[in-house]
């Protein structure tokens, strides 16, 4: 299966805001909490940003939750089979 990067983004940005929203915390407290600036975590919960693997690390502190729990949740809605098309 094959997805463009961009519903790539998208379904990560859907993961990233429903734990956010889980853990009721706004972006600017969970951003200040990581270090992570505003902007950028808007971008990425937007769909617009690609984060590395250490910015998910980083976001996934924020959540309290494994940073494997973020990819078990993609894992889980796109499929165990795909690959990214750039």
């Amino acid at each position: 299966m094959c997805f463009r990067k961009e519903k790539f983004q998208k379904i990560l940005a859907k993961i990233i805001y429903k734990d956010r929203i889980i853990t009721g915390k706004s972006i600017s407290k969970i951003s200040n909490e990581i270090d992570l600036t505003k902007s950028v975590w808007s971008e990425i919960e937007a769909g617009n940003r690609d984060p590395q693997l250490s910015t998910i690390w980083r976001i996934a502190e924020g959540l309290d939750i494994p940073p494997s729990q973020i990819l078990l949740d993609m894992e889980k809605e796109i499929g165990p089979d795909f690959f990214i098309e750039m």
